[in-house]
């Protein structure tokens, strides 16, 4: 009997792994519990893992944090981009990408 796992990762995907999802989580859950945030998507595609966030669930997304596996050499994989399509912040750790958001905490919580 040939048994297959329930899930098969996709090969061709692009993934965020555990350490930059909780990364990503601890952010995200901030800006929830100040009410600043209501929602997120996550999707892998070929070329980019993308976690989308969300005001209200039927808007477009406030912020993207994406990763970008090709570009890791060049700019860095990580990229942080606005609402307005702008590069915010793009560099090769996932940490020091993410501060360009916690300065907007910083700023909604005062």
């Amino acid at each position: 009997m040939n048994a297959s796992p329930p899930f098969q990762a996709d090969v061709d995907r692009v993934v965020f792994n555990r350490q930059e999802l909780t990364a990503i989580l601890s952010v995200y859950g901030r800006f929830v519990a100040a009410g600043e945030w209501r929602d997120y998507a996550m999707s892998f595609l070929r070329d980019a893992a993308v976690f989308s966030v969300f005001r209200r669930a039927t808007e477009h997304p406030l912020y993207r944090i994406e990763k970008r596996p090709k570009l890791r050499a060049a700019q860095g994989a990580y990229a942080v981009i606005g609402m307005d399509g702008r590069i915010l912040k793009r560099g090769h750790d996932l940490a020091q990408v993410l501060k360009i958001l916690e300065q907007k905490l910083i700023r909604a919580v005062d």
